[in-house]
This record gives structure tokens, sequence and C-alpha cells, in this order.
């Protein structure tokens, strides 16, 4: 893969993610679900922290949420420029195929949400109790400080646990219960070709 249609493929992804960000940024209310089928909803959340809504400031007590907001999305935007360095460095030294595919993925789905967290708070007013606008006067917050917007929901069973599991026997239990975008589906994507395709991706030199 060169590097024109690598970069034919990122803007794909971004496209996708945006779209579907931005229109239920745009046409739903905060905690708002659409059911599609009964194993999948349209549910719009936001995520101001990390993965899986864990907050830095809760890792590091010390700081306060804000400046745990910051950092964070500052650490993000130096990792995606490593990331696009070695995605880059890798097609310039014609690398392995199953890498820069990897690399693409992980890329775009990083740049995807970085987007939202830069960006979205001067774009979009708040959702809470509203739809919010898209480029108003005010936005809900300032330069990277925005959240990202997730909208996958995949409740693909939900009841109680069997008495005899050890420790969760007898709790209501939902699976899949995290909810995610499409960024989100192309970081996975990318980490899953690394994890399962890790002999073509890092291919050992056949010694003469």
């Amino acid at each position: 893969m060169n590097l024109k249609k690598a970069t034919a493929l990122i803007f794909v992804i971004l496209l996708i993610d945006q779209i579907s960000k931005i229109y239920v940024k745009t046409h739903f209310v905060l905690g708002e679900d659409v059911t599609v089928f009964n194993w999948f909803k349209i549910y719009f959340i936001e995520n101001s922290g990390m993965a899986w809504g864990t907050k830095l400031s809760d890792i590091l007590p010390f700081m306060t949420d804000r400046t745990a907001k910051l950092s964070l999305t500052v650490f993000r935007v130096f990792a995606i420029i490593g990331i696009g360095y070695w995605l880059v460095n890798t097609i310039k030294k014609q690398q392995s195929k199953t890498l820069i595919l990897a690399l693409v993925f992980i890329f775009a789905g990083a740049l995807g949400n970085i987007l939202d967290s830069v960006f979205y708070g001067v774009m979009f007013e708040d959702s809470i109790s509203q739809v919010a606008s898209f480029l108003p006067g005010q936005g809900y917050d300032s330069l990277l400080h925005g959240k990202v917007v997730d909208m996958l929901y995949f409740p693909l069973w939900k009841g109680y646990l069997p008495e005899w599991i050890p420790g969760i026997g007898g709790d209501y239990f939902t699976f899949f219960e995290p909810v995610f975008n499409i960024a989100d589906v192309a970081i996975s994507i990318g980490f899953g070709i690394l994890i399962f395709f890790n002999r073509k991706a890092f291919p050992k030199n056949e010694q003469d």
C-alpha cells in the first residue's frame, strides 16, 4: 500500500466517523437512544476521559478534571504525531503491507477521536436537555476540552448471571455494555490485525 492509498483509506474512515458523530450530536439529546434491532441501539453519550469513561484524574487524584482533560488531549496529539511518523516511515521503507494496514486503521481512529477532544467544545453547544447546534456563537467548552461522541451500543444479552459464578453470581449483567464509535472500531481493527497477524506484520529477516 502506497502513501496515496493509505491517505485515501484514512480519509474515508475519518469521513464516516465524523459524519456519524456530527449527525448524532445535532439530532440527539444526550442520553437519547433509538432501537435499530433488539441487540443494537444508537445511544448518544459523551466521553470526556479515556477508554470506558475512565478519567485521568481518577488515576492521578492530585489533578483537577480540567487539567487532566487538557493533559490527556495534549498527550493524544503527540501520540498521533508519533503514529503518523511510524506509518509514513513504514510506507517509505516498503515494509509489511499488513503492518501498514494496521497503522492506517489505528491512525485514522485515533485522529477521529482527537478531533472531538480538540475541536468539539467550540464547534457545538451542550447536548444536555437539548439538541446541540453546529458552529454556535458560543460552544460548550474551550479548545482542547471537547468530549468524544459515542453512539454504537450492542446489548447482545441482558439477564441475571447464574448463582454458581463466584463473585458476580446473581448480578444483572449486560453483554456487550460499552458504547463506542466508528473511530474506536477502526482502532480495534488495527490492533486486532497486529495481534492476529503479528508474524505478517513483523516478519523476521531470514538469515542467508
